[in-house]
This record gives structure tokens, C-alpha cells and sequence, in this order.
């Protein structure tokens, strides 16, 4: 059977602010000394196991340009920009709905943009696992990763440690990001991963889950589809008005709440590959080297009797002393200056900066 990649591109990755903005979010920026972004990352690391012609990408219309310069090598019709945010069960819907016309089926494997893998080869072999066993049937499989210390700002899966069939579980329930003390009972449990929001099934098995639980959504999803014709470039400003006029009007919801949480036959692989969702400034000293006090120094930055910093500089030279715990990040018009422990907080400053009409610095 075929098999696809959908990758999920259209995140504003605002907690990666000042230096995600609108125009360039995080999965277009390099964050890590190879120089590669991290859409580069997630579309390079797939290249000896999936074709380009069979990467597609989801993403913002002010994005598009960005994907276009970034992968050069996935063709036109791959690259969908969406006229405006629906989460991530619209995304996926539409998504399957365009294979199964181009293909009748196909595995679809699901992934953002914007997370890194250390170890590529198990990693790759995990997600050929799991084609293997979504082509047998209507199963929905998650990748999940195994838990190394007490996360509160992942959501989890629990599953039925004896239920294994060649490493693949039986998913009991997805559960929300805990408290600390949560947290550190699922750590201890071991009967919970973290939500990797990274999925492999067929496109037929999904869209029969959307239209048993999301029957608003297939219907319209149905509409859009019927304008989509593949073989066809002339018809393609055709199905770009419909996709317009239509997506708008359908229902924004999470895959994770749509139908996972609803549907039977969900299934997750428990991963260890290195994985990282580089979900805030904290990750570049997890996924970097730091020097003999803690600390990640990106430019002409001068420490002294300083620990565990992560600064990122620009053209000025940035100097510290005795000082610890901080985020620093300069960029040409703007300076973040960040306690640490705050830095799942950066969406305040952004509602700040809305609030004073300064949309130049978003």
C-alpha cells in the first residue's frame, strides 16, 4: 500500500517569541547548529522511506511562500495552505480526503513540523512498525514516548502494559497536561506516555472514525472533496474557491478530543528516539551543548559567574554577571528577558503587545 507523510505546518509557535513571529514561526527557523529548520528536520529525516511526491504539507496561507523556499523539492500541488486555523481534525480530514482521491488509500503518517529526533533510524524502523500493522485494518495508532521525567506541560496516554502485540498497546484513555504531583504518579505508574501528536492509519480508517464521531465535519469535508481533482490543474482555482468558501465554516476541533478520545481500535508504539518537541527557549540546552555552568550561549555573549542561561544574541555583544536561571533572546526590534521558570508564559507579553496595538512586534 502507499504510503504518505502529512505534515501539520501551520503553528504560530508563539512561547519561541521574539524570534518566532507571524511571518516566521518556529518550523521555519534553525534551531540547532546544522544550520537545517526544523520543517527541513521533519521532511529530510522521512527522505529514504517516503517519496517527495507523497509529502504533503498543511499549512497558513502567510506561510506558504516559506514552505515553497524551504522545500524546493515537494511539488506544488503537495503544499496546501489553509484559509485559516481549524485545528488539527479539519487538517487531518482534509489531508485524507485528498489521498483517497489520488490514491483510493493509503497510510497516512501524521506528524508536526516542529519536533525533533536524535536517534533517526529507530525512530524511522518504529514508523515502519506501525504502517505494518495500520494496513491490517480500521486501527488508529499514536506514537507515544516514554516518560523520563515528571512533564506537566504534555498531554499523556494510558495504555494496557499486557496488551503488547509485537510492541503495539491497546490505548485505555488520553488524559490532559497534569499538575506536578499527577505527574510524578504517572511517572511512577508506568502505565502512561506523552502525547506525541504523531499519527500513522489509512486514510480510509480515519475518515470513517470523522464521519462516526465528526459528522458535521465529513459532510462538509465531503463538499470540499468533490471540487478536488487531482489529475486536473485546470481545476485546481476551482477547488481553491471551494476549499475558501467551504473550510471556514467547519467545526475547529483537536483530532486528540474528536476522535481519539471517542473512537475503538486505538492503539500506540511506547518510543524511545530522542524525540523533543521543542516546545519553549528551554529545549535549545536540551537539544544543544552547554558549557561547564549550564549555560547556552548563541553569538558574542560574555559570562561571568553565570548558570544555567540560554541566550541568544544578535549583532551587539550581550554581557552577564552573576546571574542564573534566565532566557535572554535579541533580536533587532525587540529583547526577551525571562525568568526560566516563566517561559511557558511568553503568551502574556504577546496579549500585552496586542493590547497596546503594536502588531509590528508580533
Amino acid at each position: 500500500m502507499k504510503i504518505t507523510a502529512v505534515i501539520m505546518a501551520g503553528g504560530k509557535g508563539e512561547r519561541f517569541w521574539p524570534k518566532s513571529r507571524v511571518n516566521c514561526p518556529k518550523q521555519f527557523l534553525s534551531l540547532t547548529a546544522d544550520g537545517e529548520t526544523m520543517i527541513q528536520k521533519t521532511v529530510r529525516r522521512l527522505s529514504d522511506f517516503i517519496a517527495p511526491e507523497d509529502v504533503y504539507i498543511l499549512t497558513s496561507q502567510n506561510y506558504l511562500e516559506l514552505v515553497r523556499e524551504q522545500l524546493p523539492d515537494l511539488p506544488e500541488e503537495n503544499l496546501l495552505a489553509e484559509p485559516c486555523p481549524r485545528n488539527t481534525a479539519p487538517c487531518i480530514g482534509l489531508a485524507a480526503g485528498m489521498i483517497t482521491k489520488k490514491y483510493q488509500d493509503a497510510v497516512m503518517i501524521v506528524l508536526p513540523s516542529d519536533h525533533l529526533i536524535h536517534a533517526e533510524e529507530i525512530y524511522l524502523n518504529t514508523l515502519r512498525k506501525a504502517v505494518t500493522f495500520a494496513e491490517k485494518g480500521e486501527n488508529l495508532l499514536t506514537l507515544g514516548i516514554t516518560p523520563t521525567y515528571p512533564e506537566t506541560g504534555y498531554g499523556y496516554i494510558k495504555y494496557r502494559r499486557g496488551s503488547s502485540e509485537n510492541g503495539i498497546y491497546s490505548v485505555d484513555c488520553f488524559v490532559e497536561k497534569p499538575d506536578l504531583s499527577t505527574a510524578k504518579n504517572y511517572l511512577r505508574s508506568r502505565e502512561y506516555l506523552w502525547n506525541s501528536g504523531m499519527f500513522i492509519w489509512k486514510a480510509s480508517s480515519i475518515l470513517k472514525k470523522i464521519e462516526k464521531h465528526m459528522p458535521e465535519l465529513f459532510v462538509r469535508l465531503k463538499k470540499i472533496m468533490t471540487a478536488y481533482q487531482p489529475e486536473n490543474s485546470e481545476n485546481q482555482a476551482h477547488f481553491l474557491e471551494v476549499l475558501n468558501q467551504e473550510f471556514p465554516a467547519l467545526p475547529s476541533e483537536s483530532i486528540d478530543f474528536g476522535i481519539l478520545e471517542k473512537a475503538e481500535d486505538i492503539y500506540t508504539i511506547p518510543g524511545s528516539f530522542g524525540w523533543d518537541d521543542v516546545g519553549s527557549w528551554l529545549a535549545l540546552e536540551r537539544i544543544n551543548p552547554t558549557d561547564g555552568e549550564g549555560n547556552f550561549f548563541e553569538g558574542d555573549i560574555m559570562g561571568i559567574q553565570t548558570k544555567n542561561c540560554t541566550v541568544c544574541g544578535g549583532k551587539k555583544m550581550i554581557s552577564l554577571l552573576g546571574v542564573h536561571d534566565l532566557v535572554i533572546v535579541d533580536t533587532p526590534d525587540a529583547m526577551l528577558i525571562c525568568d526560566k521558570k516563566h517561559t511557558q508564559d511568553i503568551k502574556k507579553i504577546l496579549e500585552q503587545i496586542r493590547m497596546q496595538g503594536r502588531e509590528d512586534l508580533l
